[in-house]
């Protein structure tokens, strides 16, 4: 029986109770997993961002300032840089955005004392270009068919850079760098923050790419869904995904993390934002949304009650 009344013609809830959901395992990941990862980034430390800042207003009790900077594969990454107008800065995070894209930063957070950082990962919104589809249902099979090439990795490194871009920024407090990601942003900081260790705390919201095997078994309106057709004509897909999975890279994920994943979500399959949440190796908070990617009663209270755990979660660093 499924959680809410909906259009689709599967159960976004994939009949799983919340112990199935707490039970979802990593799949088995390829012996040279760890070794993919931490020399991917090794090598995008050797990239200077030279990032450039350009103000533009005041709002909402922050700086706000347009950013670039340069990326891996001489990517030129663009979004924006938010700053307390009125208070010190006493930590700096990297806000990761859907596959959905971003038109603007978030001035809802409010994380005490930090300046926050939203970059578009490689690709999308800002930093759309000629060398890659926006769309998702294109850009989620963007150079698959070689792990080392493949534009997932790329985001990734883009949110390295970012954390380049924040360490030199604020290097008084380069030790107090934090991730929060939401769905394709989600995954990506999964993904990232275990291989690296200016990363201190992270929070994932509904994040994608957990599973993958698992993944995409599942009927979804999601990435999953063009990953899944390609697949048909393309093997080798699975190859890359067992290095591009988030739950197998959670396993040596060391930071604290704050977790909200959703029991019902007919874009990212609740099993797999499980299996990201339950992997974690690191000491970790759960919040459970009754839906994602789904409007639904209490979401309102569920989002208010969220900030309120991200002030606390991000504030603790601050300290």
């Amino acid at each position: 029986m499924s959680l809410f009344d909906h259009y689709y013609s599967y159960d976004p809830g994939y009949g799983y109770s919340l112990d199935d959901l707490l039970s979802v395992p990593a799949p088995q990941e390829p012996a040279d997993f760890c070794r993919f990862w931490q020399d991917k980034y090794q090598k995008a430390l050797t990239v200077s961002p030279q990032f450039s800042l350009n103000y533009q207003c005041q709002r909402a009790g922050y700086r706000v300032y347009d950013i670039s900077y340069r990326s891996t594969d001489d990517f030129q990454i663009a979004g924006w840089l938010l700053e307390p107008d009125a208070h010190p800065i006493t930590q700096s995070i990297v806000v990761g955005h859907g596959y959905g894209g971003r038109e603007q930063p978030d001035f809802h957070l409010n994380i005490p004392g930090a300046a926050l950082l939203f970059p578009c990962f490689r690709g999308i919104s800002r930093s759309r270009c000629e060398r890659l589809p926006e769309q998702p249902n294109q850009h989620v099979v963007q150079g698959i068919d070689d792990p080392n090439h493949y534009v997932i990795g790329g985001c990734v490194e883009d949110l390295w850079l970012a954390v380049s871009v924040l360490a030199e920024r604020y290097p008084a407090i380069a030790d107090k760098i934090g991730y929060m990601g939401i769905s394709f942003g989600g995954g990506i900081g999964a993904l990232a923050a275990p291989w690296d260790a200016r990363i201190k705390r992270v929070h994932l919201n509904v994040p994608t790419f957990g599973n993958q095997p698992l993944r995409l078994s599942l009927p979804t309106s999601g990435s999953a869904a063009a990953l899944k057709a390609y697949s048909q004509s393309h093997h080798n897909v699975f190859d890359t995904l067992a290095y591009y999975d988030a739950a197998v890279s959670a396993r040596y994920a060391l930071q604290p993390l704050h977790g909200a994943v959703a029991r019902f979500d007919p874009v990212v399959a609740p099993p797999g934002q499980f299996a990201i949440y339950n992997a974690w190796a690191g000491d970790k908070q759960l919040f459970i949304l009754d839906a994602g990617h789904f409007d639904y009663p209490r979401q309102h209270d569920q989002e208010r009650q969220l900030i309120a755990e991200l002030q606390s979660f991000f504030g603790e660093s601050s300290l």
